[in-house]
């Protein structure tokens, strides 16, 4: 009986001394965030000093340099590591002016890839795509493109928000407005619906006609927010126009009254370059061939500087590996991180790394990823994973309860199917959970948008999350284990069930036909 004390209390002292070890642990990570950030120096480094992170640019390929030399200067081992290629370009300048009935600078920019235009730019008359009977009357009307620059977005009824209108306005004012942007939009699509052309055949078309350029404007329902995407011209410059400006050029051309403007839109086309992720590492020490690992595409669209989609996801899973390498160097599992490059046209980093390194889908203890927006962490998903539920919640009970008491979670979840990178992972078996953020507006005002911009940076928030993904790293980490893969079959819309996502290839050779 003594023996069986002696052994169940050295049993206690153990299990207390390790409790506590965790716990000196989880404070050194909090002390160390909470006092010695370095969130904004990153983030100024990586969103001012380089700017949007367009795949196949220059300032991608820089970003992934920046990262490497920042991680090794924190004594972490980093590597850019070649996935593919993608259609190389960089851009210029834009300047909008209209000369004609006055003169104005307008705001609007270059979409991605698009041609340039002259060296100095091109002057000429603006036309809007006029309402005609068919496909053959769109022909025949063709060729008076020659020399012009064509609008081909719908003119909006307002530029305010729904959300202004429904402070201010009075319900039958509200109720107006939309039932004539109904109608506006109806129509307007009628009109495009008449020309034969799809929205991506229609500029080539034009361009083939002589058009000197074609001016769109996506407007993203936020004042002053516009989404930037890539142009389908190959011989003359697409540009976006913000709401306010394409609207005033749209009237004048339908009042008949030919307004002109100079368009000086350039870039450089760079051929086809290497595309890359870059890595990082935390060697483990009891089980470095098992690993726990951070998730963030590197990559963005042009409009804005890339900061809230993905900057700060970026900046985020960069902090935690410098915090973990100050307070936890010695991890019991290899700690990795993946920056991941063209996200944004369809996880092609992600999937390159799962298909590129199959011997490792086993052995990822968990992956955490973070994709949208500035916002702190507000709904985790067990992805499909039966037993999530339980090392989930134990990793996240070690989370300061004032970072976690509004978090809302889902288990198991249903697997997801491809909204950023961890579905990659997801699709391979591995447990990989989406860190998703309170939206802060991200899907008017800067998703993919013109004002994706450091000032947009909620860095309390980011620094919240920052601290939980450290935690939930460092726990995963110290398992005795390797966690549950157990999955359940998803459930579809209707509740019907669904198969597991397959695993896709990535495009490896892309912004090519």
């Amino acid at each position: 009986m003594k023996k069986r004390y002696l052994v169940g209390l050295g049993l206690m002292l153990l299990l207390g001394s390790n409790v506590q070890a965790q716990d000196e642990v989880i404070e050194k990570i909090i002390k160390e965030e909470t006092e010695n950030s370095q969130l904004k120096q990153i983030g100024h480094e990586l969103m001012d000093g380089i700017g949007p992170r367009l795949v196949g640019s220059p300032q991608m390929q820089k970003a992934h340099d920046w990262a490497v030399a920042k991680y090794k200067g924190w004594g972490i081992e980093a590597r850019n590591e070649k996935w593919g290629e993608w259609r190389g370009w960089e851009r210029g300048i834009t300047h909008i002016d209209m000369v004609a009935p006055w003169t104005k600078s307008l705001a609007g920019q270059q979409l991605a890839w698009s041609p340039s235009s002259p060296k100095g730019g091109a002057q000429g008359e603006v036309v809007v795509i006029p309402e005609l009977a068919d496909e053959a009357a769109f022909k025949a009307w063709l060729p008076s493109v020659k020399g012009k620059y064509v609008m081909i977005s719908a003119p909006q009824v307002t530029g305010r928000p729904d959300y202004n209108w429904e402070e201010f306005a009075t319900e039958e004012s509200f109720e107006k407005m939309k039932e004539e942007r109904t109608e506006s939009n109806t129509a307007w699509n009628q009109r495009l619906q008449k020309t034969g052309q799809g929205r991506r055949e229609l500029p080539i078309a034009l361009e083939d006609a002589g058009a000197l350029g074609i001016i769109t404007s996506y407007w993203s329902q936020g004042f002053g927010a516009n989404k930037i995407f890539s142009a389908s011209t190959k011989k003359v410059p697409t540009v976006d126009l913000s709401l306010e400006d394409y609207g005033l050029l749209f009237r004048l051309a339908e009042g008949g009254e030919k307004p002109m403007i100079n368009l000086n839109a350039q870039s450089k086309e760079n051929g086809m370059v290497p595309t890359f992720n870059t890595i990082a590492e935390i060697k483990g020490t009891e089980k470095p061939d098992e690993y726990v690992m951070l998730s963030a595409h590197f990559d963005s669209w042009d409009g804005g500087t890339g900061a809230t989609d993905n900057g700060t996801g970026t900046i985020m899973m960069m902090e935690v590996m410098r915090v973990l390498k100050e307070v936890y160097p010695n991890p019991k599992r290899t700690i990795l991180v993946g920056h991941w490059g063209s996200e944004e046209q369809g996880l092609n980093g992600s999937r390159a790394f799962v298909e590129d390194h199959p011997e490792m889908m086993p052995k990822i203890q968990a992956l955490f990823n973070q994709d949208n927006g500035t916002g702190r962490v507000a709904n985790v998903s067990g992805q499909g994973f039966i037993h999530s539920y339980e090392y989930l919640g134990r990793w996240m009970s070690k989370v300061p309860r004032e970072i976690t008491r509004d978090v809302e979670t889902t288990f198991p979840g249903n697997p997801g199917g491809g909204g950023s990178d961890y579905a990659s992972f997801v699709a391979a078996g591995v447990p990989a959970f989406s860190l998703s953020s309170l939206n802060w507006s991200y899907f008017n005002y800067t998703w993919h948008t013109n004002l994706d911009t450091y000032d947009k940076i909620v860095f309390d928030d980011v620094q919240n999350n920052v601290i939980m993904a450290a935690i939930m790293v460092y726990m995963a980490s110290e398992e005795d284990d390797m966690v549950s893969r157990e999955v359940r079959v998803p459930l579809g819309r209707g509740g019907e069930p669904a198969e597991w996502p397959a695993v896709r290839s990535p495009t490896r050779k892309g912004g090519v036909e």
